[in-house]
């Protein structure tokens, strides 16, 4: 048995500094700016978000500007064999630290572990 929920919508921003795209988002959705670099590399930004709502952070990527969702697991093999019989395809396993997987629907998504200190509340329980 394993646990997971929703923990984090991730906004991918094709540009060059995270900076204004902060901006933007957080006066457009109300939350303040945690922090514009938040693990010292310039790729993540977060918006301040109460401990029972999903994470908003900012991701800068590479690829086309997009949202994708992140499911967080107290067992990832367990939670992606579990995604995969719904019809989920794993794409990527990185650094033993996610599973950026694919929807049926086309849409990526990732299986990621706990992203606060306490997981849950709002958790599923699977068999």
């Amino acid at each position: 048995m394993h646990h997971s929920r929703l923990c984090t919508l991730v906004i991918d921003c094709n540009v060059e500094d995270l900076g204004e795209s902060a901006t933007f988002w957080s006066h457009a959705l109300g939350k303040a700016i945690v922090t514009l670099d938040q693990d010292g590399d310039g790729r993540y930004a977060e918006l301040a978000t109460a401990e029972d709502e999903p994470i908003i952070l900012l991701q800068r990527v590479a690829h086309e500007s997009r949202v994708h969702l992140d499911i967080e697991t107290d067992d990832l093999q367990a939670e992606v064999a579990r995604l995969e019989k719904l019809g989920a395809t794993p794409v990527a396993c990185v650094r033993d630290r996610w599973w950026v997987m694919q929807a049926p629907s086309g849409h990526r998504f990732c299986v990621v572990q706990p992203q606060r200190d306490r997981f849950g509340p709002h958790l599923n329980l699977w068999d």
